[in-house]
């Protein structure tokens, strides 16, 4: 896994110099530079090999690179790029100038625009479980997987600072299932969707069993253990069983799922601080995020007293 988890921490600023390995691959006339970009194919295959090469990936991990994509900057391509080890899988962003010599994995920040309203534009929420004052002036939402351990401190970590803001908080919850890593998460998703659907409130006492006692489920005992879940809930077995063996919630599931993917989350947790990305479940970054909210707030309050 850790092999895999490699082209997935490439470093944003890094340029990796495309053309040094294709003269190993198809050396070229001495002198002559690359003036024109590769048919698509030939490119994939180019890069392929150039990342194989790279991160000593063998015959065991298969490595798809997507068609190459006109990208928000001019003279630069995107491309998908997918690195499977058995059923475990990776997607990235990867960039590649149009001259095939350069390919880079980062960020692309347009300046003219907003990022977290951006962010906020894409995020649909109206249906999802929310914690807390609808006006609070500081919403999170939290793109989680139920089986995730780091989701679990970042559920530990919430649970330890919402206390500290009073009525300034708002959590909201979007599911986003890592099926292939996590065999029961997507059966925990499916779960927390049919609590909120039967009893709203009692979505978040299922988030907390569920996030407390993760170390005990299992895909083998998954549903029994959300069943035992739904009931210390307070929600009725029987409408329960049948909304977990039914369509609708595993729908909402997907579309949770769907959302995050525009958002570009590939990883969990994955949380939006009024818009603003942060990935893990840092307590001081998270904190940072917060008070920096807040503060911005009271400085334009400040600012429409005068």
């Amino acid at each position: 896994m850790k092999k895999l988890l490699k082209l997935m921490a490439m470093a944003s600023a890094a340029l990796l110099p495309l053309h040094a390995q294709a003269q190993q691959q198809t050396p070229a006339a001495t002198g002559t530079a690359p003036t024109a970009l590769a048919s698509p194919s030939q490119t994939q295959k180019h890069i392929e090999a150039y990342l194989r090469n790279l991160y000593a990936f063998g015959p065991d991990v298969t490595l798809t690179v997507g068609p190459l994509k006109e990208s928000q900057v001019e003279g630069v391509l995107e491309t998908d790029v997918s690195v499977t080890l058995g059923e475990n899988r990776q997607n990235a962003k990867l960039y590649v100038s149009k001259d095939g010599r350069y390919l880079f994995r980062g960020e692309l920040s347009d300046l003219t625009k907003d990022p977290l309203a951006e962010n906020l534009a894409l995020m649909r929420i109206s249906d999802a479980p929310a914690l807390g004052d609808p006006k609070a002036p500081v919403t999170i939402v939290e793109y989680s997987d139920f089986q995730c351990p780091v989701c679990r401190s970042l559920h530990d970590t919430l649970r330890g600072i919402l206390p500290n803001y009073p009525g300034k908080l708002r959590v909201i919850f979007k599911d986003f299932p890592l099926e292939q890593l996590h065999p029961w998460a997507r059966t925990a998703a499916i779960a927390g969707r049919c609590a909120y659907q039967q009893k709203p409130q009692a979505f978040w006492k299922m988030y907390d069993l569920i996030y407390d006692n993760q170390e005990i489920i299992s895909a083998e005992n998954a549903w029994g253990k959300m069943t035992d879940y739904a009931t210390e809930a307070g929600l009725d077995a029987a409408s329960f069983k049948s909304c977990m063996a039914g369509p609708e919630a595993a729908a909402t599931v997907n579309a949770s799922h769907a959302n995050g993917e525009k958002l570009e989350v590939n990883s969990t947790p994955t949380v939006f601080v009024n818009g603003r990305r942060m990935v893990g479940a840092d307590t001081h970054l998270l904190e940072q995020y917060i008070n920096y909210e807040l503060a911005k707030l009271n400085t334009s309050k400040s600012t429409e007293k005068r």
